[in-house]
């Protein structure tokens, strides 16, 4: 099976969970629209390949970890698109969630998509073994205080930023999760794995920066300008597209170098360069030049 198809069938059955006739129709209808259709599912894929070269001896929870990954990525664009923080009117190339269905909607969508990615690793907990303790930690890292995307978000609101700190937790700490994710999965220790996501991340960041200046929104399926209407921090417009390119490349060295020991480590490398060379679409890349 390959790896798309993987990573579909994990988040479908993830979210078919939540579909039970007792269930509030328009939260979720919304849980699914949230999830469906995808983006690159980029973490996910991370997740995937960690584990794959690793061995991946428990395809189950590698599926598992995947789909809890990606499903509070999507969570966390839920409530990044909400209007007391982006107010923006697409994602993915269609209407917001909240702009879809409603604000209050968004917020309940957001929060069950966080719950559910915890049950989503718990439902494997007899295949894991001893790896889900570790599992369920890494997430919680990635998800809230004091490194994880919640505290990323938190970040926006300080009056004094540290780029590079704003966009491991804004970024990173999910790309770390993902890595991590995929360690624990095949049974290795994770911790010799964030600095590849770590790295990652923030290199996605920076490329996310440069789109936001300098890519068609139609083409991307978002609203771009955005940092500068609310002030956030960016790559793009403290070193300027020269100097955030430079970054991004600089970045993308510095992950395929941290990729730790392991069988397939090689093709682990080439796989990281291949889905990093995509982080800025072409079109960008020709503005950019």
């Amino acid at each position: 099976m390959d790896v798309k198809t993987r990573i579909e069938r994990a988040l479908d059955a993830a979210v078919a969970q939540c579909e039970t006739a007792d269930a509030p129709p328009g939260l979720a209808g919304a849980l699914r629209y949230a999830v469906f259709p995808g983006g690159q599912r980029i973490r996910p894929r991370l997740t995937l390949a960690v584990a794959m070269a690793c061995g991946d001896d428990r395809p189950a929870v590698t599926d598992a970890a995947a789909a809890a990954i990606e499903i509070l990525h999507c969570a966390s664009l839920v409530h990044d698109d909400l209007p007391t923080f982006d107010d923006a009117a697409t994602r993915r190339g269609k209407p917001s969630l909240h702009r879809a269905f409603s604000e209050p909607l968004a917020v309940l969508t957001g929060d069950a998509m966080i719950v559910l990615a915890f049950e989503t690793l718990a439902r494997v907990g007899v295949e894991a073994g001893d790896r889900l303790v570790p599992l369920l930690l890494t997430l919680g890292r990635s998800t809230g205080m004091p490194y994880g995307i919640c505290a990323g978000q938190a970040w926006e609101g300080e009056q004094k930023i540290d780029l590079s700190a704003y966009q491991q937790a804004k970024t990173g700490s999910l790309f770390a999760g993902a890595t991590a994710a995929g360690a624990v999965a095949a049974g290795y220790d994770p911790v010799p794995w964030r600095l590849l996501g770590e790295r990652l991340g923030e290199a996605y960041q920076c490329a996310d920066d440069i789109c936001d200046v300098a890519a068609d929104p139609e083409k991307i399926g978002k609203p771009v300008g955005q940092d500068e209407v609310h002030h956030r921090p960016s790559a793009a417009r403290e070193l300027g597209i020269d100097g955030a390119k430079k970054r991004l490349e600089k970045l993308v060295k510095s992950a395929i170098d941290a990729v730790p020991d392991c069988p397939g480590r090689d093709q682990l490398r080439k796989a990281i360069l291949a889905q990093a060379s995509g982080f800025l679409p072409q079109h960008v890349k020709e503005r950019a030049a």
